[in-house]
C-alpha cells in the first residue's frame, strides 16, 4: 500500500477514505491519529493490525461537534454538557455510556466509549463531511512515542494506512485528558492537556485512578487507552529521576554510562557534555514539556545509547501528563529522590 500525504485542502478525499472504510491519518492538537470509520467494526479492526495494538485497548470516537453525543451516548448526565461547553473543541475526553450502533471493537466490549472533539478544524471538518464518528488511537506502532508531526507517524505507518493529513505540528503534544463521567465522583483516567486542577474547578471532587501512577497488573481490564500496557517506548530502558531539578542531574551525572543518553530541561544541558541529549524545555516551562516530550524519546531510537536518563517534571498541572509518559516510557522505573 501507498501511503498518500494529503493536505488541508483535501478535506473531500480524505473524508472519502474514512468513510469507505480505509485508514487515515489525523492531525489533532494532541498528536497525531490513526484514524477509521468508528461505526466500521472492520475498519476498527484495521487500526489494531495496523499498530499492533491489543484487541482490549478501547479506542476514543472523535466527533465534530457535541451535539452529535446523543448519536452514539445515552445516558448522558448534565456534567458531560458543562465540560463539552469548557473545554470542546479541546484535549478532553469523556467517558459516557455507549449506545448499541457503537461496535464492540472500538469500546473492547466495555459499556461505556471515550468521546472528544478535537481542537483541529480540519479533522473536525473531515469527520463532518465523512458523516462518520472516527475511531482513532495515537498515529504510532503500539508502545512506541506517539507522534506530533506527520513526519514522525510516517516513521511508523507508511506503507500500513491509505493517506494522512499533514497539518503541521501538534500544540499540545501529549494525547486528551480522559474523564470517566460514569461514576461518583468523576475519575481521571489519563492525565493530558485539561490539567486536574482544571478538572477540580469545573466538576468539584475528581478522583485519580490508580492506573495514573502505576502498572495495572495483569488480567486488570482498562476503561480507558493508554492505561494498561507500557507507552511511549523508546527502544533503549529508560530511568526517570523524581526529585529537585539540581539534584537529579547531579545524580544522574554520577551514575550514567558511557553510552547513556539524557532527557533533560534546557538549564542542565551542559551538564551531560559528551553525552546524547535532548532537551525538553525550561523546568517552569510545562507546555513546552508536553510539546517535546515524546520528540525527545523518538530521538534516541536513531542513536546508538545503551540507556536513557530522564529529569523527570513536577506532576502538577500540564507536569502530571508530561511524568504520566515518561514513567510508562520508563515501564515505571522510577527513582525518586528525598
Amino acid at each position: 500500500m501507498d501511503t498518500e500525504r494529503l493536505s488541508a485542502k483535501d478535506i473531500q478525499q480524505a473524508a472519502r477514505i474514512v468513510a469507505s472504510g480505509g485508514l487515515l491519518g489525523i492531525p489533532t492538537e494532541t498528536v497525531y491519529g490513526l484514524g477509521a470509520n468508528g461505526l466500521d467494526e472492520a475498519a476498527v479492526h484495521a487500526i489494531f493490525e495496523a499498530k499492533g495494538r491489543p484487541q482490549d485497548n478501547p479506542l476514543i470516537l472523535h466527533i465534530p461537534s457535541a451535539d452529535w453525543l446523543e448519536r452514539y451516548c445515552g445516558e448522558i448526565p448534565e456534567t458531560a454538557w458543562a465540560l463539552a461547553r469548557r473545554f470542546w473543541p479541546g484535549p478532553l475526553t469523556m467517558i459516557l455510556k455507549r449506545k448499541p450502533i457503537v461496535p464492540d471493537a472500538v469500546t473492547a466490549g466495555l459499556d461505556t466509549v471515550g468521546m472528544r472533539c478535537p481542537d483541529c478544524a480540519v479533522t473536525r471538518q473531515v469527520i463532518a463531511a465523512a458523516g462518520v464518528p472516527v475511531a482513532a488511537p495515537s498515529g504510532n506502532a503500539s508502545g512506541r512515542p506517539s507522534p506530533t508531526t506527520a513526519a514522525a507517524m510516517l516513521e511508523d505507518m507508511d506503507g500500513k494506512i491509505d493517506a494522512i493529513l499533514d497539518d503541521g505540528a501538534c500544540a499540545v503534544g501529549v494525547e486528551s485528558t480522559i474523564i470517566d463521567l460514569t461514576v461518583d465522583p468523576p475519575r481521571l483516567l489519563r492525565p493530558g492537556g485539561v490539567t486536574l486542577e482544571e478538572l477540580e474547578e469545573a466538576l468539584g471532587e475528581v478522583a485519580v485512578d490508580e492506573a495514573v501512577r502505576r502498572l495495572m497488573a495483569p488480567g486488570e481490564q482498562p476503561k480507558a487507552p493508554g492505561m494498561k500496557y507500557r507507552h511511549y517506548a523508546p527502544k533503549a530502558p529508560v530511568t526517570v529521576v523524581k526529585g529537585d531539578a539540581d539534584m537529579t542531574a547531579g545524580y544522574i551525572v554520577a551514575r550514567m554510562g558511557d553510552k547513556s543518553g539524557v532527557i533533560c530541561f534546557d538549564e542542565f544541558k551542559g551538564y551531560f557534555r559528551g553525552h546524547p541529549v535532548e532537551t525538553i524545555g525550561p523546568r517552569a516551562d510545562q507546555a513546552e514539556q508536553a510539546r517535546r516530550i515524546f520528540e525527545a524519546l523518538r530521538a534516541f531510537d536513531r542513536l546508538e545509547v545503551t540507556d536513557i536518563w530522564a529529569q523527570s517534571p513536577e506532576d502538577i498541572g500540564l507536569g502530571l501528563a508530561v511524568t504520566n509518559r515518561l514513567n510508562k516510557a520508563a515501564g515505571f522505573h522510577i527513582i525518586e529522590l528525598p
